[in-house]
């Protein structure tokens, strides 16, 4: 497992660059094995998803679900060597070491593992791209299962959870607000309407939107944040200081609770900037504020007495369940494939996208127990 932890981590597979020479190196590990492994390739062929399947056919079985792809290192400071694994004081270091290299390491070690066994039930692996900027590109993975003759019985998606076992994360959109304004010299600039101010008044009602669903709106105790969040995560405009600008842009996002409705949010949020710009339709009838989706992830929401959440307590030995407050391909391969799903592996999130991130020996030993009973109760049939 070492070795092959050791191999991922050389691949700098940042989100905005390929991950197709990891994938082959991960399809030549499992050929070597005897395991067929299916790439499925993005329109410029520079990336893939991959799934494999070892045991017998035409049964559902346990998938054990990762991403390939990790998030920059620019503007870090890091004092480990990024994209190679270091090891020191009970601890490994890398980019992805804990957001969700190793955890990949583990699983693939055990699809080897499982070559060697006489599984009765089969053990699957998907491994996906972009998850880091939307959970993009699993979806092309996802439109091939639901073709699939038979799907996997239960999911367990490896993301960083300390081993305990998560039943949900919030659903997330992703928006961009686009102003509209009126050019002019800044010596000039009460004559004309700056997009930069309609972006700060339409921040403004973003921010008192949050606050009401602080106060008033649903609550689940099980996550850190309790309540639907609205973030503005990037806010740009303008060309030089003393020219008026006609265009800027917010892009923000929403994080809602399942008993929340983030359409409504939508809805709310697209009134408030209508409010915001029609003041001032009469002198600038160009004056608009227009909110655009880009793209979404679902919920995830598994009942904490499924029985997927039994089974993956039995393996770790947990005795209760958690919510976590990032997202995942999980929220996927529930709503859209019907696979009862929980997230559960190595690390903390608390060490993920940091400079010199990191998983402990000890979160990898306890992940690769996990899997070993995973195996024990596929050999012996569920």
């Amino acid at each position: 497992m070492r070795d092959i932890f050791t191999r991922l981590m050389a691949f700098d597979t940042v989100s905005a660059r390929p991950n197709i020479e990891l994938m082959h190196y991960v399809r030549d590990l499992l050929s070597g094995s005897g395991i067929e492994a299916a790439l499925i390739p993005d329109p410029s062929g520079t990336k893939a998803n991959l799934f494999a399947t070892v045991g017998p056919a035409g049964q559902g079985g346990v998938m054990l679900s990762g991403h390939t792809d990790v998030v920059p290192v620019e503007g870090q400071s890091w004092t480990k060597p990024p994209f190679a694994l270091t090891a020191e004081n009970g601890r490994l270091y890398g980019r992805g070491a804990a957001d969700m290299k190793g955890f990949c390491a583990l699983a693939m070690d055990a699809m080897l593992q499982a070559a060697k066994r006489p599984l009765k039930v089969p053990l699957h692996l998907a491994l996906s791209y972009d998850e880091e900027v939307g959970c993009m590109g699993v979806r092309s993975l996802v439109e091939m299962l639901a073709q699939a003759p038979v799907k996997p019985h239960l999911c367990i998606v490896g993301e960083p959870t300390g081993m305990q076992v998560a039943t949900g994360h919030k659903g997330k959109i992703a928006l961009r607000a686009t102003c509209t304004g009126r050019e002019g010299h800044s010596a000039l600039a009460p004559l004309a309407l700056n997009a930069l101010h309609l972006a700060a008044d339409f921040l403004g009602e973003i921010r008192a939107l949050q606050a009401r669903i602080v106060e008033t709106g649903p609550r689940d105790g099980d996550y850190d944040v309790p309540y639907t969040t609205i973030h503005v995560g990037k806010m740009q405009g303008g060309v030089q200081v003393n020219i008026v600008p006609n265009t800027a842009t917010l892009d923000f996002e929403i994080r809602s609770l399942a008993e929340d409705d983030p359409e409504r949010l939508i809805s709310e949020l697209r009134a408030a900037a209508a409010r915001v710009t029609l003041p001032l339709k009469a002198d600038f009838p160009e004056a608009e504020i227009r909110v655009d989706r880009l793209w979404d992830y679902p919920g995830l929401g598994t009942p904490s007495n499924a029985g997927v959440v039994n089974f993956v307590k039995s393996l770790t030995g947990a005795n209760g369940t958690i919510k976590v407050a990032f997202g995942t391909e999980g929220g996927l391969f529930s709503r859209d494939l019907g696979i009862p799903t929980v997230i559960c592996g190595p690390g903390s999130m608390a060490q993920g996208h940091k400079p010199d991130e990191y998983v402990t020996e000890e979160q990898m030993e306890r992940a690769a127990a996990m899997l070993s009973a995973l195996l024990g109760r596929l050999e012996a049939g569920f």
